[in-house]
């Protein structure tokens, strides 16, 4: 199967899901569109996989739904003890956002998520997220940018940083190599 050909199973399974999860709330389209700001057609696009959604849209997407974007991907029984191998981990790589993100812990049904961020060199600040909890996290390669509210904090290899997440925010990469980062996150929301 060519990679455009899984990308669109990819798609078209995501916006299923998205549409299951509508109709099980009883919204319908104009509902679930007004209630995460974005245009009825391009929900529509997306509940179809006719379109590759961006990390925004499907941030106000699950958010509108109550649920995590990780949620959309998989859910897995929940255990006391957990062992997540390198290549069972989840990723989701939303196209034109330059970020990868990997979950690191089995799943979303904790009380805390575990995230490693990969941001690939020239990823500049787009709309900023918030919700709620918090976070912190630890460079542990290159440079990640954080714009938090009206700040920004540029973190080198070794730095951390904590926030409330209600905040609102936003990771870039302003360096010339691919940065990686260690995230947690209580609750879990992505």
């Amino acid at each position: 199967m060519s990679q455009d050909t899984e990308q669109n199973v990819f798609y078209k399974i995501l916006g299923s899901k998205i549409r299951t999860l509508r109709d099980e709330r009883q919204m319908t389209l104009k509902d679930l569109s007004s209630k995460a700001q974005i245009s009825p057609g391009l929900l529509s696009q997306v509940e179809r996989g006719m379109v590759q959604p961006s990390l925004d849209t499907l941030w106000k997407i699950t958010s509108a739904l109550n649920i995590t974007l990780f949620y959309l991907f998989e859910q897995v029984e929940s255990k006391s003890v957990a062992v997540v191998r390198k290549e069972k981990q989840k990723k989701i790589e939303i196209p034109q956002s330059n970020v990868l993100y990997q979950l690191l812990s089995p799943d979303i049904n904790r009380k805390i998520e575990f995230l490693m961020l990969k941001l690939k060199p020239g990823n500049h600040p787009g709309e900023l997220i918030s919700h709620p909890g918090e976070e912190c996290g630890v460079v542990i390669q290159g440079t990640i940018g954080i714009r938090i509210g009206g700040e920004q904090y540029i973190l080198n290899q070794g730095d951390s940083i904590y926030f409330d997440s209600s905040i609102p925010h936003r990771f870039y990469n302003p360096g010339s190599e691919e940065a990686i980062g260690v995230w947690a996150m209580t609750p879990p929301t992505f």
